[in-house]
């Protein structure tokens, strides 16, 4: 079967070319006769790998030396409690901007241990569609929150907001290394790997190191697992690391370096990004949902003219037909994983570093095509 364009949010597709490196080095990884899958995570054979996976985070996010690189397991979800349980640990209290579901999210975890959460800013107005503008953050906060890239809503910060001596914590799943960033801006950065650097299973997390506590200092029963000090102490090997998974984010990251590192994606995505909006704001079939000013690179939900916000059953119906349709027809046309998240409706396409040009070309032509016949 040939390789269908694949749209999904995550987990994403890969490059084709760190696919076929592995394929080819399943069963005999670099002359040691076994696959890194079955290797030992403490064996000569995997050090240099998971040492080489943190020097690429390092040089191609300019990451300073003083802070840490973590492999940690979770996901970003893990992350939400990680978060307030090592850093909310002075005043208990922290800021958070909503820009939808994953914010929301991670407020409400940050608030179920206890912290003060203010939630200083928020979207829900316009069903998160926008960012809202936070110019200075002020306060006795622990930390500031906002998630960079909103993957159900297709939303992203154009800007950061000044927090002082605040350290601002972000989530940068869903574009982790799609553009330049810059890391010093940032107490804390973390990203599931699922979207634009490995297959699910490790976590990236960038943390300043005067903001990791000892572990006794974390909040009251955090485990020893969720303590940032147990990984920076033990290089990512406290326990049994996702090693094949960091193995892949090792060959996806030197990949990216090969096409000109976070500057060379943004170049890549912002031309995707730019011909996929500009054909949705030129049709009269479809509409982007995402505000301009606001807009992903990485994610673009999309609906059709069928989806007016009438609440009857009959507009409903057609609504759902139409979209089905859609989903249908292009997935039987090698466009899968279109579907939108149940918050959105519609479809989205996600269009992360792998995604090719000649990909969003493609799924364009059909959506032309689909615009045409219905």
């Amino acid at each position: 079967m040939a390789r269908v364009y694949n749209f999904s949010a995550g987990p994403s597709c890969l490059p084709e070319e760190v696919l076929k490196e592995c394929a080819a080095e399943m069963l005999d990884y670099n002359g040691t006769g076994q696959s890194v899958m079955e290797m030992s995570h403490r064996s000569k054979a995997y050090e240099p790998i998971i040492q080489d996976a943190e020097a690429m985070v390092r040089k191609l996010m300019n990451v300073p030396d003083n802070y840490k690189v973590l492999f940690v397991q979770g996901g970003g979800s893990t992350q939400f409690a990680m978060v307030a349980e090592n850093l909310g640990i002075k005043n208990k209290k922290a800021a958070y901007i909503e820009t939808g579901v994953w914010a929301k999210k991670a407020a409400a975890e940050a608030k179920r241990l206890g912290i003060q959460v203010d939630v200083i800013a928020s979207s829900k107005d316009k069903g998160y569609s926008y960012i809202p503008r936070v110019e200075k953050i002020e306060g006795d906060y622990d930390y500031a929150y906002i998630c960079l890239n909103n993957t159900i809503m297709g939303t992203h910060y154009e800007y950061l907001p000044d927090t002082g001596s605040i350290p601002l914590v972000a989530d940068i799943s869903s574009c982790v290394l799609s553009e330049p960033l810059d890391v010093t801006k940032f107490g804390l950065l973390f990203a599931g790997a699922q979207k634009n650097l490995a297959p699910a299973g490790v976590t990236l997390v960038i943390v300043r190191e005067d903001l990791i506590p000892e572990v006794e200092d974390c909040l009251p029963g955090t485990p020893v697992m969720l303590a940032y000090k147990t990984h920076a102490d033990n290089g990512s090997m406290y326990n049994t690391p996702p090693s094949y998974t960091i193995y892949v984010l090792d060959k996806v990251l030197h990949w990216i370096e090969k096409n000109g590192g976070a500057e060379g994606m943004a170049k890549r995505n912002r031309e995707k990004a730019d011909y996929l909006y500009n054909f949705l704001d030129s049709s009269d079939f479809y509409r982007a949902t995402a505000e301009k000013g606001s807009r992903s690179l990485m994610n673009v939900p999309f609906l059709t003219k069928y989806s007016t916000g009438a609440t009857d059953d009959a507009a409903v119906a057609k609504e759902k037909e139409i979209n089905d349709k859609f989903v249908k027809e292009a997935a039987a046309a090698g466009f899968v994983n279109l579907k939108g998240h149940r918050l959105v409706g519609g479809m989205r396409a996600s269009i992360y570093n792998a995604m090719t040009i000649e990909g969003v070309k493609a799924l364009v032509e059909f959506m032309k095509k689909f615009a045409a016949e219905n």
